[in-house]
């Protein structure tokens, strides 16, 4: 798609990209700050916005990924060489292993993250032997007051996806040793975040 300079007479293209794309929410409200701001005229708010791209995609993209950042307390604003926003990073970062972690694929990863505002959020890695997933800390990521809310949900989510799992007979890709020995990690850490405040 061509660039599009934001200016008061760029109302045309905007109105054509929304009614040509099958936009999500997010997507329609930043259209919706960028027509009201040429209707209005306010320069200083599309010269805003003009940061964050020269095509109508990627300043919603970007100008999505900043405020979900801004959930987190990261208010720096900064592009990678392709004009996509940078991923903030995640303070104080931790993995915790569940499973049998001196062997390779056969653990899964919790991995704690909080921004800059103590929000915390939570990112997992699983493994059922062969099949498994997983993704990196997120500002997109579910958030909690807490360390602890994070790792209990995050324990609680692993714990339904492994449970999900007992007794599948496609035991290639879901190991049942693997997924038990996992269970049993989980069961254990759960029960240090009980007994850890009692002391």
């Amino acid at each position: 798609m061509e660039t599009l300079p934001l200016n008061l007479e760029s109302k045309y293209e905007i109105i054509t990209y929304r009614d040509e794309h099958h936009l999500v929410k997010y997507e329609h409200g930043i259209i919706d700050e960028l027509l009201s701001a040429i209707d209005s005229a306010d320069l200083e708010k599309l010269s805003w916005f003009s940061r964050f791209g020269d095509r109508i995609r990627c300043i919603t993209m970007n100008v999505h990924a900043y405020r979900k950042g801004l959930e987190f307390g990261f208010t720096e604003i900064a592009f990678d060489q392709y004009g996509w926003f940078k991923r903030p990073e995640f303070l104080d970062k931790e993995d915790i292993k569940l499973g049998t972690s001196d062997r390779y694929g056969e653990y899964s990863i919790i991995t704690l993250g909080r921004g800059e505002n103590y929000t915390w959020t939570y990112a997992l890695h699983y493994s059922f032997g062969t099949a498994g997933g997983g993704s990196a800390l997120s500002v997109y990521d579910k958030q909690f007051k807490s360390r602890q809310d994070a790792l209990t949900f995050a324990l609680n989510k692993l714990k339904d996806m492994m449970t999900d799992k007992i007794g599948n007979t496609d035991t290639t890709n879901y190991k049942q040793p693997i997924i038990l020995a996992t269970l049993r990690e989980i069961a254990k850490a759960q029960i240090n975040m009980v007994q850890l405040p009692l002391f």
